[in-house]
């Protein structure tokens, strides 16, 4: 038997123990990637957010979300609704007609994740931005 038989045989003695879940989802990148780019970058999450409280019109996210252009949050108000994370609903009782924005039940089951990073964001924010500042300060 040669060494390469020789271990084949014992590998095959040996049962193998499945991957614990957590591990086995980080390494497929493949399958994550595309669905977090969908919803992770930081327009996405906030708009989910803003309507995650209530129904919304595109002006009234735009007030709420500061900094955002008119063309950012066109395209991510799509891409959300491409996604079934939101629904657009074109409001024909309003003079002028208006077009109203609600979370889906997808896209609130989103919720509690983000509620659980924006208040790891109000606890490590200090840190991450004292380290940021430390970082600077040795490279400069």
């Amino acid at each position: 038997m040669s060494f390469a038989d020789e271990r084949l045989s014992t590998k095959a003695s040996v049962p193998r123990r499945p991957k614990a879940v957590s591990t086995e989802a980080l390494l497929d990148v493949e399958k994550a990637r595309p669905v977090l780019e969908q919803i992770a970058n930081k327009w996405s999450v906030l708009i989910l957010t803003v309507l995650c409280s209530r129904p919304s019109r595109f002006n009234e996210i735009m007030r709420r979300l500061d900094g955002i252009t008119h063309k950012a949050l066109s395209e991510a108000l799509k891409r959300l609704e491409r996604n079934g994370l939101i629904r657009r609903e074109v409001l024909t009782t309003t003079t002028p007609v208006g077009v109203e924005y609600t979370i889906t039940p997808l896209g609130r089951s989103l919720q509690q994740p983000f509620e659980a990073l924006y208040a790891w964001s109000m606890t490590y924010g200090p840190e991450l931005e004292a380290a940021q500042q430390e970082y600077d300060r040795v490279r400069d």
